[in-house]
């Protein structure tokens, strides 16, 4: 018994060295909630599916300190968005913007999906313009019959 509780303090003690430290409040909450609405237009670069506010890697939380201080020195969101962008590239936005550069992410999977369509649409056509099977010859069509008499139930 004794063994147990023993076992249970020690696994106890274990787990707790895996708690992490806790993030301190907001010291401004205007500029937090303002940092928050910006890091959502953004990408996180490590996870690349996350926004910068959702996301908890360390290259993350560097950025939202930097947004911080940007905000603090009266930046508009405008040009907190362009110091990013000219930073990380049009990568770093969730939506970037339609320019030349751009338009294989925008149209693509339009192109794409107009291609599939295009490729689905010629296969049918060509399909019915078919006759139909094959037709056999002679020999073929009388080993035919002679499997069918063979498959047949005596009634």
């Amino acid at each position: 018994m004794k063994y147990w509780v023993a076992f249970i303090l020690a696994l106890q003690c274990a787990l707790s060295s895996y708690a992490g430290e806790a993030t301190p409040l907001a010291e401004d909450p205007v500029v937090e909630q303002r940092m928050i609405a910006i890091s959502e237009e953004l990408r996180c670069l490590v996870c690349q599916n996350e926004s910068l506010a959702g996301s908890r890697a360390d290259l993350a939380k560097d950025l939202r300190r930097e947004l911080r201080t940007l905000i603090k020195a009266n930046k508009t969101d405008a040009e907190i968005m362009e110091y990013m962008v000219s930073r990380y590239g049009d990568f770093v936005r969730f939506r970037p913007p339609v320019k030349p550069v751009t338009w294989l992410l925008w149209f693509g999977p339009f192109l794409l999906l107009i291609g599939a369509v295009v490729m689905l649409v010629r296969l049918v056509r060509r399909n019915q313009r078919s006759d139909g099977p094959p037709a056999l010859d002679p020999a073929q069509r009388a080993k035919a019959q002679s499997l069918l008499k063979d498959l047949e139930l005596p009634s």
